[in-house]
């Protein structure tokens, strides 16, 4: 079953100061037409990597390792951007610090990029990083998915290939923010257009060509809203009140249930999409990190 958790932390006064200031640097500039200038700003938003996470490059990615790390389990992480944009230098450091949070290491896959390499490249490189750990010797039930945005939802439809495949599943799968539906059929893409600072129905449309590149937006390993859900691990999903990408989460929540899927949504008041990337700067953003940490390391066994 899927259940909408309650225990969400509250807005504070000094909560509510942080958001607006956040929102105020998140409105001082325009997101530029040029795809490379437009991988930079992005790029720019990142924060670096905290000097006691271990980074080291492997094929198809990274290795985050935080000081605290416990036990067998491993974490994959899948960013976001829209599957244009997005690297290391725009995620590292949240990821460093979900690492910290799970207290496990966590693969950062640095999936191949629309529109140079559209679906299915970067599915494809999730599938490879997955059966890699595998390969390496984790077991399953010591691995955990996370993912962002685009990546939240290349979470989900890669647990669909792997199952379809007839794979083994990772032990759980924590989304944040995550693009469930390419077709951008979600109510709160006109409801929410005016509070969401970051992401327009516009600049959703445009990533989704460059990814699609002809491919039906309903195809559930692109979207998977579409798909049937039967058999998938626990899923968390955490996403912000004043996302267009909020019907995503809810519609997806709901399809878990249907499923008769283990699952939990937490709608995190007042918060903008991935706000977990500004995580230095606002007090809600490392509650949530250390939320999501504490369901994956409760999921993959604690420090076993």
């Amino acid at each position: 079953m899927t259940s909408t958790e309650t225990g969400v932390p509250v807005m504070s006064g000094s909560d509510v100061a942080e958001l607006e200031e956040l929102l105020a640097a998140l409105s001082a500039d325009d997101w530029p037409d040029d795809i490379d200038q437009a991988r930079a700003f992005y790029d720019a938003w990142g924060a670096p990597i905290a000097a006691d996470v271990l980074v080291e490059q492997r094929a198809g990615g990274y290795l985050l390792t935080p000081p605290n790390t416990e036990g067998a389990r491993i974490g994959l992480y899948l960013h976001g951007g829209g599957y244009v944009y997005g690297s290391l230098r725009s995620h590292g450091a949240m990821v460093a610090e979900i690492a910290r949070a799970a207290h496990c290491p966590m693969f950062f896959v640095d999936y191949r990029r629309a529109p140079e390499h559209p679906y299915p490249a970067a599915l494809d490189d999730a599938l490879a990083a997955y059966q890699g750990l595998l390969a390496s010797g984790f077991a399953p039930a010591d691995v955990v998915f996370t993912g962002d945005s685009a990546g939240g939802g290349l979470v989900l439809a890669t647990l669909l290939r792997l199952r379809d495949l007839g794979l083994p599943l990772p032990v759980a799968a924590a989304c944040v923010s995550p693009w469930t539906d390419l077709a951008g059929t979600g109510e709160s893409y006109r409801t929410l257009a005016d509070e969401d600072p970051l992401i327009s129905h516009h600049v959703v449309a445009l990533v989704a060509e460059s990814y699609l590149a002809g491919t039906e937006p309903t195809t559930p390993y692109v979207s998977p809203l579409y798909g049937d859900l039967a058999g998938l691990p626990p899923v968390l999903i955490q996403v912000g009140s004043r996302e267009v990408l909020l019907s995503d989460a809810q519609r997806f929540a709901d399809a878990l249930q249907r499923a008769g899927c283990v699952g939990t949504l937490e709608v995190w008041p007042g918060m903008v999409h991935v706000w977990h990337l500004h995580h230095a700067r606002l007090g809600k953003a490392r509650q949530a990190v250390a939320r999501l940490g504490g369901w994956l390391r409760a999921r993959a066994g604690g420090g076993r």
